[in-house]
């Protein structure tokens, strides 16, 4: 069986064998923040690989199932944690809604997708958290709706210290299954970067928006 940092390895070779994952500390990308990047993510590419797709679900709803007993509903956030939360609902066999990033500008103008009951505790499923503003969102929405937040669960996170202190000031617990130490560590061991790229990959971590300035 394995354990949880063999569990964050194994999902960050999946990425970056599925190329969710893109690696290109030379040639950076460049985020729509406009912070300069040598990580691209993209987890919704995962979806189109069956085995890994599978992986990622059952990992998502085995982290539910140990650290958050009991939520009655999962929630995703629009678009990237749409189709991974309603997989992990189908596994638990659980109700699922989504969260839009704004009401709907027709119709009921609804924001919350899918039908939850104030003092439900619910699960929010994202597939990325870089600064964890746009995901800490859904749980305002939510929780002006009445609906208890237990707490969120993502499949990857570069674990950026603004973003533990944005999950910190809304007091929400985020949880993992793989993130960016473990990225860095199947990167190397697989030959998609080299070591002298992995100096500069933990200098845009440390320090994101000056990073290739």
């Amino acid at each position: 069986m394995l354990n949880g940092s063999d569990i964050s390895k194994r999902v960050a070779e999946l990425l970056l064998e599925a190329k969710a994952i893109k690696l290109s500390p030379d040639k950076p990308f460049q985020w729509s923040s406009g912070w300069l990047s040598p990580i691209y993510c993209d987890n919704r590419v995962a979806l189109s690989y069956p085995d890994t797709r599978t992986f990622i679900k059952k990992m998502l709803a085995d982290l539910v199932r140990q650290e958050y007993p009991g939520v009655q509903a999962v929630v995703g956030v629009a678009t990237g944690g749409i189709a991974q939360g309603a997989l992990v609902a189908d596994l638990l066999e659980l109700p699922f809604a989504y969260v839009r990033p704004e009401p709907k500008k027709h119709g009921m103008g609804n924001q919350i997708e899918g039908r939850l009951e104030p003092g439900q505790s619910v699960i929010i499923i994202e597939d990325l958290i870089s600064t964890g503003g746009s995901s800490l969102k859904v749980v305002d929405v939510l929780r002006a709706a009445g609906i208890e937040v237990a707490g969120m669960i993502a499949i990857f996170t570069y674990g950026f210290e603004v973003a533990a202190n944005n999950f910190k000031e809304k007091d929400v617990k985020l949880s993992t299954v793989s993130n960016y130490n473990a990225l860095i560590e199947a990167a190397l061991e697989h030959n998609y970067v080299s070591a002298s790229q992995v100096e500069s990959l933990s200098a845009w971590r440390e320090a994101p928006e000056q990073w290739g300035r």
